[in-house]
């Protein structure tokens, strides 16, 4: 395979989860040794999307971003945008973070859309509730709980990665998480 694995996290606006996702990944990509000598960010290209254009063109959520920084996180460069049916051709892997994103990619890219391409991402970690709340009308608390509910599922997709190994295949798109037990 030729380039980094493409990773997309989607949620309604890019303004909070999905990008606060992305931020997760590629932390914790940046610390995830690969037998190899790399790190899992260098296999990695890490971004976000929304499902609407609410936000477009617009910054983080500062509650999001302040969330990050409370937990040591870098301030991620973020511009929000909506994600589009062509891109999955780009994308190797695209993570809705609740089941209505989910719902509404495999509906965008209908045929496109190739056999374990999206995927939910509580659905790498056994237990984790199916949907991340959005925590958009809420306070700072809500802000620091959704990033609580999102750093195990992305450490846990991080370790599926890892497993998986999607970079050194040439087809790298990924296979379906392993089944959550409800």
């Amino acid at each position: 395979m030729s380039g980094p694995v493409r990773v997309c996290f989607v949620c309604t606006g890019n303004i909070c989860r999905s990008p606060v996702a992305a931020a997760v990944l590629a932390s914790v990509a940046a610390e995830t040794a690969l037998p190899d000598g790399r790190v899992l960010a260098d296999v990695l290209d890490v971004t976000s999307a929304g499902t609407g254009s609410w936000h477009a063109g617009g910054p983080m959520d500062p509650r999001a971003l302040g969330a990050l920084a409370a937990r040591g996180y870098p301030n991620p460069r973020h511009v929000a945008r909506q994600f589009e049916r062509s891109w999955f051709a780009e994308l190797d892997l695209v993570v809705g973070l609740a089941r209505r994103h989910t719902q509404t990619l495999t509906s965008l890219g209908g045929a496109s859309v190739a056999p374990g391409q999206v995927a939910l991402l509580s659905s790498y970690l056994r237990g984790a509730p199916a949907d991340i709340a959005d925590p958009y009308y809420g306070d700072d608390a809500e802000f620091d709980a959704c990033l609580a509910a999102i750093e195990p599922c992305v450490a846990a997709l991080a370790a599926h990665l890892v497993e998986t190994k999607p970079w050194r295949r040439a087809d790298p798109l990924l296979s379906a998480p392993p089944a959550r037990p409800r």
